[in-house]
C-alpha cells in the first residue's frame, strides 16, 4: 500500500510545473516584451506630443525599438555570462568537472530578450505606421498599446498561474501612466521651448 502511495507521489511530482523555474524565463519575455511595448509607445507618444509628422513618430519609435533590443540583448548577454562563470566555478569547486548542459546559454539569453524587446516594441509601430491624422494615430498608438498591454497582463499570470484581472490591471495602468508622462512633460517642454 505504501509502495503504491509512493509512486503516485512520484508520477504526481514528475507531471507537476515547476512554476518558480517557468517564472524565470516567463518573466523575461513578458518583461522584455513588456518593455518595448511600453518604451517605445512612450517614446512615440512623446515625440508625437511635439511633432505632428508620421515619418518622424515612426522613426523615433523605430529607433527606439532597435536601441531597446540593443541594450536588452547586452544587458541580458551580460548577466548570463556572469551568472554562467559563477556556476563553471562552483561547478569546479565541487567536482573538478563542468557539466555544460546545464548551465545557462548567454547567447541564447540575448537574442531571446532582444527578441521579445521587438515584439512588444513593433504594435506601437504597427498602430502608426498607416494613420496619417494626427490625433487619429495618437488614438490607435493607445488603442493598441491598451490591448497589448492587457494581454500581456493576462498571459504572464495565465502561464505563472496567477491573479489574471489583477496582474492585467497592473501592467495595463502602468502603461497609461508612462505614455502619459512622457506625453505630458515632453508637450510642457516643448511649449516652453527648452
Amino acid at each position: 500500500m505504501d509502495q503504491e502511495r509512493n509512486m503516485d507521489i512520484e508520477k504526481e511530482s514528475s507531471t507537476t510545473l515547476d512554476y518558480s523555474k517557468r517564472a524565470q524565463w516567463l518573466r523575461a519575455a513578458v518583461l522584455g516584451a513588456n518593455d518595448g511595448l511600453v518604451s517605445t509607445a512612450s517614446l512615440m507618444m512623446g515625440v508625437g506630443a511635439v511633432k505632428h509628422d508620421v515619418k518622424v513618430m515612426i522613426l523615433s519609435g523605430f529607433a527606439g525599438m532597435v536601441a531597446g533590443a540593443c541594450s536588452m540583448a547586452i544587458g541580458e548577454f551580460v548577466s548570463v555570462y556572469s551568472q554562467y562563470d559563477i556556476e563553471v566555478a562552483q561547478m569546479e569547486r565541487e567536482s573538478g568537472e563542468v557539466e555544460k548542459e546545464k548551465l545557462p546559454s548567454p547567447l541564447q539569453a540575448a537574442a531571446a530578450s532582444a527578441l521579445a524587446f521587438s515584439a512588444g516594441a513593433i504594435v506601437p509601430l504597427l498602430a502608426a505606421a498607416f494613420v496619417k491624422e494626427y490625433r487619429v494615430r495618437i488614438v490607435a498608438v493607445v488603442a493598441a498599446v491598451t490591448v497589448a498591454l492587457v494581454v500581456f497582463g493576462w498571459l504572464g499570470a495565465t502561464l505563472g498561474k496567477a491573479p489574471a484581472v489583477r496582474s492585467s490591471a497592473r501592467v495595463l495602468f502602468g502603461g497609461w501612466l508612462a505614455m502619459a508622462v512622457t506625453f505630458g512633460l515632453t508637450k510642457l517642454i516643448g511649449l516652453h521651448g527648452l
